[in-house]
Order: structure tokens, then sequence, then C-alpha cells
């Protein structure tokens, strides 16, 4: 889906067949979700395919999109002029699934991150928490936060890297310009980027949706590049 994936695992009895089992994993979510590839089921599906020839896994993933809707008032939402884009989910729900597997294969210690999105477990290579850097949207080359996290998820939501693909489904075809980053972390990736997405469709309003739901935390930079946090986000920063 246009991502650049990394894993890193610390554990020098880890063959190449972990790292390739976890690489493979991607590219046959790729080869399911993307809407970039025709023949994928999301575009035989926007294509017309009918309900019952749709895979098991698509129904599932289709519903914790529609109950993601359902838990951010609309917010969340992967109708976009009649087709279905469940990337907003997708993402943040294979790297919580390729970290299952690895998980399953005994691995204590590892890193996974696609397109920003990140899966924590264990410590890293010096056997501290991983370490995470908040990009300034304004100047990318600029770390403005280091946060120290162990098995947990962080995703962030901006326009900085892939452009403006965030906009308030309340408002249809308006982009929201008042939030140039939302970071979140929680106990998963899964939950963090999901809620990330609709938080930042919420725009200024968003990083109290996150200080409301138990187990994230959240920190936004505006657009007057003023940066508000929630009251437990502190605990993570280096």
């Amino acid at each position: 889906m246009g991502m650049p994936i990394t894993v890193e695992v610390v554990d020098d009895r880890v063959g190449d067949t972990a790292i390739k089992d976890t690489f493979d994993y991607f590219k046959a979510v790729d080869e399911q979700y993307s809407t970039y590839k025709p023949d994928s089921e999301i575009s035989r599906i926007n294509q017309g395919l009918p309900r019952k020839q749709w895979s098991k896994e698509m129904r599932e993933v289709l519903n914790l999109c529609k109950k993601t809707k359902q838990e951010t008032d609309g917010y969340f939402d992967i109708e976009h002029n009649g087709k279905l884009d469940p990337s907003g989910l997708v993402k943040g729900w294979a790297i919580d699934q390729a970290a299952k597997r690895l998980r399953k294969r005994h691995i204590a210690d590892f890193y996974i991150e696609a397109g920003g999105d990140i899966q924590t477990w264990g410590l890293n290579g010096d056997g501290e928490p991983w370490r995470i850097g908040i990009r300034n949207p304004f100047n990318t080359r600029e770390i403005v936060k280091v946060i120290h996290v162990s098995m947990s998820g962080v995703a962030t939501s901006g326009t900085y890297v892939r452009g403006q693909h965030i906009y308030d489904p309340h408002a249809p075809g308006k982009p929201v310009h008042t939030v140039k980053s939302l970071t979140v972390i929680g106990h998963n990736i899964y939950d963090a980027d999901r809620f990330a997405t609709a938080a930042f469709a919420m725009g200024e309003e968003g990083i109290k949706f996150i200080e409301a739901l138990a187990g994230l935390e959240g920190y936004m930079i505006d657009h007057h590049k003023t940066a508000t946090m929630t009251s437990g986000f502190q605990q993570y920063v280096a």
C-alpha cells in the first residue's frame, strides 16, 4: 500500500525465516486490501463483487471498520464516494497481527513499523525500552519529543508525509487544517492507529477524545504550532 516497512528483532537465535514470514504476511495483506491494485479483494468489492464471495477475513475487517465508526461518532468512515477504503484500519490491524505471529514464535524483543505506525515488544538492543521520535510537522528533520515505550503501539496521523488525506466525514470534502499531527500511544497499534485517525478527523477536539479513552495517551500539534498532550502522556517522555 505504498508504505515502507521495518522489522527489527533483538534475538541472535532468530533466523531469517521469522523475518521472511513477517514480510510475506505484509505482502499478502497488500495483495488483499490495497485499493491501488485492481485485482485485490477490496478493489473487486468496489467493482461489484457479490457479498457472498467476500472472504471471511474481509468480512471481519469490514465489521471492525463498522464498529470503529460507531465508537467514534462517525469520524472514522471508510466509505468515500461510494467506495470502500479500509486502509485506515488495516495498517494498524496488520501490524498487530504481524506482532502476534512473532510472539507465537516466542520472540520477546522486537519492533515493527509500517508507514510510521509502530508496535514494540520487550526491549531494544541496549536492553532498554524502545525510543521513538515524534517529528515536527513543520520541519520533519527535527524531533520534538522522544518517548520510551515497551509492549506498546504508537501511531501518528498527519499530513506532512502523505499530504492531505484525512477529511471530516461530517463535512464531506472538507480537509482538516487545524491539526498538523496527532500521536497516540496504546497497548496495541490496532487501537492506537484507528483512534488516531478518527481523532485527527475531529480537529482540535480530537485530543479530548483520546483523553477520554482508557489506555490511550496522545500528543497533538496544531496549525498554530502549539502542542497539547493528554494527562498521562508525560510518563512516556524520555
